[in-house]
């Protein structure tokens, strides 16, 4: 992300303890998380551009490592180690996923060591800064927080490279997965009112800011997101055929692609099979679908008499109806395994009902983690938004080509998801870690 913009003044919170504690733990998550996805990949699996959809998996080495020099080190005040044109080289606007192959990149033994040079630096450094600083990129720790979620952000996309890689076999060894009965789908009826969307918590990103608060009409919720079963009835009822269940330029577009089934699917004469991570096994029918597009959320929605809720009604489960500020639907602490799948050691989606202490107030399943959940909602800034502490990270993306997304995956670290985080993509993507939940109006 660029980061070439004087930071702007924002009105940032006070922290109510110390900080520095929590930045040195959440980076060093980061990079062991980092070292650990890459371990023993050949040199050209980590060079080659397995889609353009992605970058090479040295690019973002060597991005996350610049992006940390730059905030964590420059901008604080520590020298330089490299310069405005190295910038340029790992600046993912000037540069398409695309075209990053072609770039005179950093070797992957050379990127390694740029990276473990700018944290040996940065952990220097954030031995001699105050944790009292008002200085809003300080406050609180908010930089350093900004480039651990910065950090954890790549290695989702990191992940997402994997799954799409087929010239190298890469089969992770997942932490174990409770596999509870089957948990059946009903609705959750979620009363209308006021809720505080957003927050201004001291690691929260730009586009969360202002916490602010809105009026939601009473609505029904599904209990959790649609399962791969769910999907799959969708499916072979002739889903992908019928225009009616289609925005009209997402049946345009599903026509023009060939598609029929979500991605990652194989359609075998012995029942269906899934490709994940170089192995193909039987789809499994109690996990929530991912790697939909929002077109195709859309569509199942509508099939099943249903809409996306919106990124407010969403918020409103998360947080619950009682009127209790919540920065998780759990509750205020972190999310653990039994609340969410995060993290990314499960290597993919939990059946659904495996965290039950992270149901919200309301009674709403999965609403953190497994899958992020498309909206409906198109995505731009809250009233009395402000830029900080640069415009790529959220500014330049508003308008209504992207449509939100809630709510983290088993990819997302615990660090970068809270009920008031928010995702971004088109409306086609589908290498992503989403699926969706459906809602509908209380009558």
């Amino acid at each position: 992300m660029r980061s070439t913009h004087e930071a702007r003044s924002f009105p940032l919170p006070s922290q109510s303890g110390p900080w520095k504690a929590r930045a040195r733990a959440e980076l060093d998550a980061a990079r062991t998380r980092l070292l650990s996805m890459l371990e023993g990949l050949p040199e050209d699996a980590l060079t080659r551009q397995h889609s353009p959809l992605m970058s090479p998996m040295v690019w973002d080495v060597a991005h996350v490592a610049n992006y940390e020099e730059q905030w964590l080190l420059r901008r604080l005040g520590a020298p330089a180690f490299t310069d405005a044109e190295f910038d340029s080289l790992y600046d993912a606007l000037r540069h398409p996923r695309s075209s990053r192959c072609q770039l005179p990149l950093l070797a992957p033994e050379q990127a390694f060591a740029y990276a473990a040079r700018v944290r040996e630096a940065t952990l220097a450094w954030l031995d001699s800064l105050p944790e009292d600083s008002e200085e809003p990129l300080l406050l609180g720790g908010f930089v350093f927080g900004m480039v651990a979620q910065h950090e954890q952000q790549h290695l989702e996309t990191l992940a997402a490279t994997l799954q799409l890689m087929t010239s190298h076999p890469y089969l992770p060894r997942g932490r174990a997965l409770s596999r509870p009965a089957a948990a059946a789908l009903h609705e959750v009826f979620i009363p209308g009112g006021t809720v505080r969307l957003g927050s201004d918590a001291p690691w929260v990103l730009d586009n969360e800011r202002p916490a602010h608060e809105v009026d939601v009409a009473p609505f029904l919720l599904d209990s959790h997101p649609v399962t791969v079963g769910d999907y799959l009835v969708f499916v072979e009822s002739g889903g992908y055929e019928d225009a009616r269940w289609w925005h009209p330029e997402g049946f345009s577009w599903v026509r023009s692609e060939g598609l029929r089934h979500p991605l990652f699917w194989l359609p075998e004469r012995g029942g269906w099979q899934r490709r994940r991570f170089g192995h193909v096994e039987p789809l499994p029918r109690d996990e929530p679908v991912q790697h939909v597009s929002w077109y195709e959320a859309d569509a199942y929605a509508r099939w099943a008499g249903k809409r996306l809720p919106t990124e407010a009604e969403w918020e409103k489960a998360a947080v619950g109806s009682d009127g209790q500020p919540r920065t998780f639907p759990g509750g205020e602490a972190s999310p653990s395994p039994e609340h969410a799948n995060l993290g990314g050691d499960a290597w993919g989606p939990a059946p659904v009902g495996a965290c039950p202490a992270g149901r919200s107030a309301d009674g709403v399943w999965g609403l953190l983690g497994d899958v992020w959940e498309w909206t409906a909602s198109t995505f731009d800034g809250y009233l009395g938004f402000q830029t900080f502490p640069y415009r790529e990270y959220s500014e330049v993306f508003f308008g209504t080509n992207y449509r939100v997304l809630r709510g983290g995956s088993w990819a997302s670290a615990p660090v970068a998801v809270r009920n008031s985080f928010r995702n971004w993509d088109f409306p086609i993507r589908r290498q992503i870690f989403a699926g969706f939940r459906c809602a509908r109006d209380a009558r």
